[in-house]
């Protein structure tokens, strides 16, 4: 038997879990989104209809759509910066020969990651509480009103933000700390015998260096924060006034209170090609300054 063959063999397992568990699904809801199969559809199969692009076309033409859309937009805008810079300076303290303790301060930054999005949310609901919450208590110390940080339009997403930011930084805080530990040291004592300053080093070494790694960082964390959808279920459930209603949470009402699958497939699949897009753009854009 040749190596091709048994190296099919060996990848036949994990093929076949990937063909069952992923590619089925994928092509059965894009079937789906084809149709207008809801609860009627459900009961009863002969009430399905093919209607081609037709749920497609209606989420175009319909504004709560390109609201959810412009919240997550929204979303990601913002997170998607606050958290990278977080993540970058949370490992640039984790690097710095100064640092100590480094394995216990590694673990308390990296466990929000792993804990459970929903119970922290709730935790977080109390926080922002109006009269009880600590952060309104903070802001009355130095003597500034209560914020209703969740039930204002204005300030409930960017209270969903921060908590989105708590939550996800420390798992880029690790892929950039390893970026960090790999750059050769060399380096820096060569700039700092030519008299580079730190800010320097960081523009010009630092930076440089880190790019690749930047670069995948961005593109997860912006796929992550595209399908933004617990924070808002948990603790705003989409309001105040629809402010906090994402793509992913219309999603989920169009199929699991409205029970319209079809529509709720179709909304997965413009969101895919939103994040395809944005993603490709990252690329582009990632080319033509390592070109420049």
């Amino acid at each position: 038997m040749s190596r091709q063959r048994i190296a099919w063999l060996f990848l036949a397992p994990a093929l076949a879990v990937l063909g069952v568990f992923f590619l089925l699904p994928v092509i059965a809801a894009l079937a789906l989104s084809l149709t207008d199969y809801d609860l009627y559809a459900l009961a009863d199969v002969r009430h399905l209809r093919f209607v081609a692009l037709g749920n497609y076309w209606d989420l175009l033409h319909q504004p709560r759509f390109w609201s959810a859309l412009g919240h997550t937009l929204y979303f990601v805008a913002v997170g998607v910066p606050l958290s990278i810079a977080t993540s970058l300076g949370a490992a640039l303290l984790l690097d710095s020969p100064l640092a100590r303790a480094k394995a216990l301060f590694r673990t308390a930054l990296f466990a929000p990651v792993v804990t459970t999005v929903v119970a922290v949310a709730v935790v977080w609901r109390y926080l922002f509480n109006t009269k009880y919450g600590l952060a309104n208590h903070v802001l009355g110390l130095v003597g500034i009103h209560p914020v209703d940080w969740l039930g204002d339009p204005h300030w409930a997403m960017p209270a969903i933000i921060l908590f989105a930011v708590w939550k996800n930084f420390g798992y880029n805080m690790i892929i950039l700390l390893a970026g960090l530990q790999a750059i050769p040291r060399d380096l820096y004592e060569a700039a700092r015998i030519d008299g580079a300053s730190p800010l320097q080093q960081f523009r010009h070494i630092t930076l440089p260096m880190l790019g690749p790694t930047l670069l995948m960082v961005g593109i997860l964390t912006v796929s992550g924060y595209f399908q933004l959808f617990a924070e808002p279920y948990v603790m705003t459930e989409g309001g105040p006034l629809q402010s906090t209603t994402s793509v992913l949470y219309l999603m989920y009402n169009e199929g699991f209170q409205w029970w319209n699958f079809g529509m709720a497939s179709a909304v997965a699949f413009l969101l895919f090609v939103v994040m395809f897009a944005m993603t490709a753009l990252m690329l582009r854009l990632a080319r033509r300054g390592g070109a420049a």
